[in-house]
């Protein structure tokens, strides 16, 4: 019988209601590949953080911490089917994400790395700004941990916030231009048998925000591809409805909203991959 392993995510890379959440869409996902013939064991992102990788053809993960990252590469090196790969899962690093989307020319707004305890750009910070009152400041690591790791500023405002970023040990800060208009969530999988989206504000249930969808969901698969994901999610800003902009990608993302779909075409993805090897 076919092995695989899957990796849950920490807790620490899951707030709030995101920890069942993700415990939801993985165990989902691997009862669909247990029921297409793979025998599953499960393990911790603590467990792979600790060298302790069962070996197995296949390993379904959900780990997004740096550690567990580079413990999975030598695996994926050896041969091993990773599902997200460990390198597109730390190209989703805020830090390495912004410098990635700049270097592709897709639609992604004016972003700065700083360091939170060292001096800020001043000319470079009020390009950043323009027109709009405020700028976001994110985290330049792991997706939000907290709420407080994702917040929206006046341009007086920064230098407290970046420091309070360094105050609890985060080093390195994204500082991202405002891009005005609805917010919309999406989700995919690489082979186009799987894409979602709704209005972040209004939720999925509620009318969604006018969006040439054909754009949308170019500029999702063309980030994700460029990140290397292949379950993947992410928020996109609408200045206008056929001009999307790219403001976070997301290395396996819930799914909550549609989660018995996109099980389905996540175990659907991966057996088809493992059988091509």
């Amino acid at each position: 019988m076919k092995r695989l392993v899957a990796l849950y995510r920490s807790p620490s890379y899951s707030p709030l209601q995101h920890l069942t959440n993700d415990t939801a869409i993985m165990d989902a996902t691997v009862a669909r590949l247990a029921a297409r013939g793979w025998r599953v064991e499960k393990a911790l992102e603590l467990d792979v953080e600790r060298g302790s990788v069962p070996a197995a053809e296949l390993f379904v993960n959900m780990c997004q911490g740096p550690l567990a990252s580079e413990r999975l590469a030598p695996v994926e090196a050896d041969g091993a089917l990773v599902v997200n790969r460990p390198s597109s899962v730390l190209a989703c690093h805020r830090h390495r994400l912004v410098r990635l989307m700049v270097g592709s020319g897709l639609a992604f707004p004016r972003t700065l790395i700083v360091h939170t305890r060292g001096e800020l750009p001043e000319h470079e910070l009020g390009e950043l700004f323009g027109a709009e009152a405020r700028v976001w400041i994110k985290r330049g690591d792991v997706h939000a941990e907290r709420p407080e790791d994702v917040v929206s500023v006046h341009p007086a405002e920064v230098a407290g916030a970046l420091q309070a970023f360094g105050t609890r040990g985060i080093s390195w800060a994204a500082v991202q231009a405002h891009v005005p208009g609805p917010v919309v969530k999406f989700y995919g999988v690489a082979d186009g048998s799987f894409f979602r989206w709704y209005g972040a504000d209004a939720g999925a249930t509620a009318p969604p925000p006018a969006v040439d969808e054909s754009k949308l969901r170019k500029l999702a698969f063309a980030a994700a591809r460029t990140a290397g994901l292949e379950v993947f999610g992410g928020d996109v800003a609408l200045p206008a409805a056929d001009r999307p902009v790219l403001i976070d990608l997301n290395d396996w993302p819930s799914f909550a909203p549609f989660r018995d779909d996109a099980a389905r075409a996540i175990a659907g993805y991966i057996d088809e991959r493992a059988g091509l090897r």
